[in-house]
């Protein structure tokens, strides 16, 4: 017994699963920024139970800056990956992905920007986790960085670069389009 699956109904999954990270990711980042506010302004007690439990308590008793500015990394990395999500939930919700002619400028530029994006995760991962790294030699005790949803900068800086190098091949692609359209 075989399964056939369309294009067109593997699109809708992918848009379906798009969502369900994308509003993930934004109740994550949501909370961190929440909870990171609310520490810094109102009560430093909330350093406990930053998201999911996380507690980064003995840090912001060993300073409030080092607990801002891992937060921010948290933030700043959230952020990113809810602006990756949001570009293919757009993407596959306004019907951009034209089957017939692949080679179009608007799916250029979405995967350039993904690209950019997964660049940018991955770096602000991996200074995060150094930064968690630096305060844990210092002698403040420190969730890991799976923990603080800051884990696998390796694999946000890879599938960087191969977005990259696609991005690149797309845009060749559209300029030979073009000058054939041209030709024509």
């Amino acid at each position: 017994m075989e399964i056939k699956i369309s294009t067109q109904q593997m699109l809708k999954l992918l848009y379906i699963i798009s969502w369900i990270i994308f509003i993930g990711v934004c109740i994550e980042t949501g909370s961190f920024i929440f909870s990171t506010v609310l520490t810094m302004v109102l009560n430093p007690e909330d350093a406990k139970h930053l998201w999911q439990q996380v507690d980064l308590s003995n840090l912001y008793r060993y300073d409030a800056g080092h607990f801002f500015v891992e937060g921010l990394y948290l933030i700043i990395v959230g952020l990113m990956k809810a602006c990756l999500f949001y570009l293919i939930v757009e993407i596959l919700h306004d019907k951009k992905l034209n089957m017939s002619q692949p080679f179009n400028t608007e799916v250029g530029q979405f995967i350039s920007k993904l690209s950019y994006l997964a660049l940018g995760i991955g770096l602000f991962s991996r200074a995060g986790i150094e930064y968690a790294e630096w305060l844990i030699k210092q002698g403040v005790e420190m969730p890991d960085a799976e923990s603080l949803s800051i884990g696998g900068p390796d694999v946000w800086l890879f599938m960087g670069v191969t977005l990259l190098v696609i991005a690149q091949i797309f845009k060749r692609g559209i300029e030979i389009q073009r000058e054939n359209e041209l030709t024509i």
